[in-house]
């Protein structure tokens, strides 16, 4: 098998539901029967009930740490029509694939609940955010660059952030209540305390390690070690120079933003062969 093929063979998988040939389906599609949105109460009970108890892993698994995910898109997106469902696992890589594919809902389950706590942090960054460069903001919690505009690239993003320097703690505490503030009292969400540390410790390692993170950062590894950083992957292509991250367009941030604001993006604590996350998913979407 090429790498490839290799490559190709891991996006279907993580977008099983959205391969399925129509011809093949025997009444209403996957998507047909998600609502638009999801309130509040429903996403959180969806998300909990669906959930398994939070297994091992052998890193936090912040961020990717594979350069070459972008490859199967352009395949994929001649495989797959948009409006179906989604399931991806672990980080941000879900976000480049839904903004490519476009389905109607998402879920991403995953062993820690740590990559729980990681997408509840992302949605409420999402949903604070304007645009691309306030998101990056955000996230990182750096200074926003007066130049970026809606026609910056994901290059052009980045470089301007790249001497940006962090700013006092009190500015991400700030920061991080205002995350707290939008799952807990806008949303309603019943986090615990250890979704509240979580929640902190994910976040924190944004602000500490700036655009530089990488895979190994949360364990000492910096900058350093081989992996490739958030900026690398944002920067990324597809291999025919399509620039498909969900950072690359204020068409492919919207997109994921969109979902996230109508709460269709739905993590979940479970491993994929495990006894209930993947089962209880396929019994919601049937």
């Amino acid at each position: 098998m090429t790498r490839v093929s290799r490559l190709l063979f891991v996006g279907l998988v993580l977008v099983g539901g959205l391969v399925a040939p129509s011809a093949m389906r025997r009444g209403p599609a996957p998507g047909e029967r998600i609502p638009l949105r999801l309130t509040d109460a429903q996403f959180w009970r969806l998300a909990e009930e669906a959930s398994e108890s939070s297994g091992y892993f052998q890193s936090d698994n912040l961020l990717s740490n594979e350069m070459h995910f972008q490859d199967v898109i352009p395949e994929l997106v001649q495989r797959t029509e948009p409006g179906g469902i989604y399931i991806g696992v672990g980080p941000e890589q879900n976000f480049t694939y839904i903004a490519a594919l476009k389905p109607k809902m998402a879920f991403i389950p995953d062993v820690r609940r740590g990559n729980l706590q990681l997408h509840l942090m992302y949605k409420a960054l999402f949903e604070l955010s304007a645009d691309r460069a306030d998101f990056v903001s955000r996230l990182f919690t750096r200074k926003r660059p007066t130049q970026l505009k809606a026609t910056s690239t994901a290059d052009e993003i980045f470089e301007a952030f790249t001497n940006v320097e962090p700013p006092a703690p009190e500015v991400y505490q700030d920061n991080l209540r205002a995350i707290e503030e939008l799952l807990s009292k806008k949303h309603g969400f019943a986090l615990t305390k250890e979704d509240l540390v979580g929640i902190d410790y994910v976040y924190h390692h944004f602000y500490a390690f700036g655009p530089s993170i990488n895979y190994s950062s949360s364990r000492g590894g910096g900058g350093f070690g081989g992996f490739v950083t958030y900026a690398d992957l944002m920067r990324a292509t597809d291999g025919n120079n399509g620039a498909r991250s969900f950072l690359a367009s204020e068409d492919n941030f919207t997109t994921v933003r969109d979902l996230e604001e109508r709460n269709l993006i739905v993590p979940v604590v479970g491993d994929f062969a495990g006894p209930k996350a993947v089962r209880a998913i396929a019994t919601y979407v049937k």
